[in-house]
């Protein structure tokens, strides 16, 4: 059999490839390797492989050459040889030394986990905001890994319209001695920069679009990915969110109103779901997208009861939300100085696999709500607790505001239920009903009004 031709390791594509993965237990690995492999299978699933052969071996320590060691490196070209394989999958990220010598073994192309979940968030993009966001975190990925395969980059700067001055043998190029490997760099940072600029943009716009929701009474939807989100907007809201059982299947947010009855709703969001050890770099480039999840007054932890691996998903999710400064907690305040709540939701319970281990979990969360956003059941329940939060119980208060200041009077007007109002030295006394939610809020949003009585 001759030589195969090498492929690319950043070529980030494997659809339709047939696919062998590969896992490490290390002695102190913090995780279950089997369950994250597992992981690793539905992630390629989901990006089109076809996963032909699993390996999993347990070291003391990783090999600096070949990570898994010479002899199992020879074992798993044995393995793609005998599948007909077209790409290796490890579950770890690797070093471009460490890909380079699996490949010149295997004769066969290599990624690992960050390029995988980089290649479905690449198929997965509609908006022009998700294909920067996307563009920025396989950039930064791919910079530090760049071995002067100059080809690659071209079709990485084009993504982004390069211009002739980004070409080869441009102005600025062409100093004396200067080796092709830093022209690829300086291209590449030339398009981070300017993709981190437009992303910053959005990110502003994001953060005007959210505030202006203020009045509102805004609801996240966040999970571990598939674990049913956009079945349960739909379910709550009536939306026509895309729907499948794949991981990553949403990526761009969307909004809807949600009506809880009795003249009261809230605004309910879906967000891009979370794995165990996403790419940092990749939390960060959707920073925007989860815009809504930092300023959202209420998150919906959906979480899949009918997965054997529900805890490990619920904590993994709980990381990502600290990462993003978000703390759900009645007492402590995040760092923009908001107050996260949180209800947990546990979904699919139309769909348990094993009563024990749901029983575990009750007994973990035992607060949450069981709820099936397929058939319904629970989400009275659901909707119940949303309700109070936004109504809450009807108090009367006295309010002392500036009488001048007429953006905080017409919101008052508009958000309680005026009994009376006196005016006196420039200020106006209402005396008011209102929800202690929208209390907050307006004492928030308006740090002049005063509670009188």
């Amino acid at each position: 059999m001759g030589k195969q031709q090498r492929t690319d390791s950043r070529d980030f594509s494997v659809r339709r490839e047939r696919a062998v993965l590969v896992g490490v237990e290390l002695r102190d690995t913090k995780y279950d390797a089997r369950e994250s492999l597992q992981e690793l299978a539905d992630l390629a699933d989901s990006a089109g492989a076809i996963v032909v052969d699993q390996m999993l071996q347990k070291r003391d320590r990783l090999d600096a050459t070949y990570f898994i060691g010479k002899g199992k490196v020879e074992e798993l070209a044995r393995r793609v040889r005998m599948h007909e394989a077209d790409v290796i999958i490890f579950d770890d990220d690797l070093s471009p030394g460490q890909l380079r010598e699996i490949e010149a073994v295997c004769e066969c192309k290599v990624i690992d986990r960050s390029e995988l979940i980089l290649d479905i968030f690449a198929s997965r993009a509609r908006t022009h905001e998700a294909r920067l966001q996307v563009e920025l975190a396989q950039l930064e990925y791919t910079a530090p890994r760049l071995r002067g395969m100059w080809t690659h980059l071209e079709r990485i700067a084009g993504a982004g319209g390069g211009t002739g001055a980004g070409s080869v043998g441009g102005i600025g190029t062409r100093g004396p001695g200067e080796r092709q490997i830093e022209i690829d760099r300086r291209l590449v940072d030339r398009r981070v920069t300017q993709l981190k600029r437009q992303i910053a943009e959005i990110h502003h716009r994001k953060i005007r679009q959210v505030r202006a929701r203020h009045e509102h009474f805004n609801v996240s939807l966040v999970g571990y990915t598939n674990a049913g989100k956009s079945t349960l907007m739909n379910t709550l809201t009536g939306a026509n969110v895309f729907v499948a059982d794949r991981l990553f299947a949403t990526l761009d947010t969307k909004t809807q109103r949600w009506n809880l009855g009795e003249s009261a709703y809230a605004l309910l969001s879906d967000t891009v779901g979370f794995v165990r050890r996403l790419p940092h770099h990749l939390v960060a480039s959707f920073r925007a997208t989860l815009e809504e999840t930092v300023h959202a007054d209420l998150l919906l932890h959906v979480v899949d009861a009918s997965s054997p691996t529900a805890w490990q998903q619920y904590q993994s999710v709980q990381r990502v939300l600290e990462d993003l400064g978000v703390r759900p907690s009645e007492t402590e305040r995040s760092r923009d100085g908001r107050l996260h709540r949180m209800i947990v939701l546990l979904n699919k319970i139309d769909a348990l696999r094993d009563e024990a281990v749901y029983a575990v979990l009750r007994h973990q969360l035992p607060d949450a709500i069981p709820i099936s956003a397929r058939t319904g059941a629970g989400l009275d329940r659901l909707v119940d607790a949303v309700y109070r939060m936004v109504a809450g119980d009807p108090r009367e208060v006295v309010l002392r505001l500036p009488a001048g200041d007429g953006r905080a009077v017409h919101a008052v007007e508009k958000q309680a239920e005026v009994a009376d109002r006196r005016y006196l030295d420039g200020h106006v006394e209402m005396r008011v009903t209102l929800g202690g939610w929208v209390l907050e809020r307006l004492i928030e949003q308006f740090p002049a009004i005063q509670v009188v009585e």
